[in-house]
């Protein structure tokens, strides 16, 4: 039986394709789904792919993957990322279920707000600036350590 990996997004990413495209792109998050899903047939995976504009929601979404003994986590915190305790505290929760945070743009040549991630400290690696890519980058990696 395949092995579930949890595509969980963050605020704003259901406004992709629409806003600031030349920093996030011009695919919608409908795009990435679809991507995510070819990519993870192709490695034997299958995914379950969300995305919430409240903490809470992603939150109870974490704790989901780990009661339901998933394969692992992509997450795209977007703002989240780089404020939530509650994010950080969810993954640290679930561990030793491996996380992968991923953000589109490179969150290190942007502002300095957002040059801090919360999640990266309980992930198990950061994948940012590559755009859609890498979301399937990261379920290769997840891949790869089942």
């Amino acid at each position: 039986m395949a092995k579930t990996i949890y595509i969980l997004n963050g605020p704003n990413l259901n406004m992709l394709g629409k806003r600031e495209p030349g920093i996030y792109g011009g695919k919608t998050l409908a795009d990435i789904e679809t991507d995510c899903r070819k990519r993870a047939a192709v490695l034997e995976l299958t995914t379950e792919f969300r995305q919430s504009n409240h903490e809470g929601a992603l939150v109870d979404w974490i704790q989901e993957a780990g009661e339901k003994n998933a394969g692992g986590i992509v997450i795209n915190p977007g703002a989240y990322g780089h404020t939530s305790i509650a994010l950080h505290d969810a993954v640290r929760a679930v561990n030793p279920l491996p996380v992968i945070e991923v953000h589109l743009s490179n969150i290190h040549a942007r502002e300095p707000f957002r040059h801090q991630s919360m999640i990266a400290p309980v992930a198990v690696g950061m994948i940012c600036g590559l755009g859609p890519m890498g979301y399937t980058l990261a379920l290769e990696a997840l891949a790869a350590r089942l």
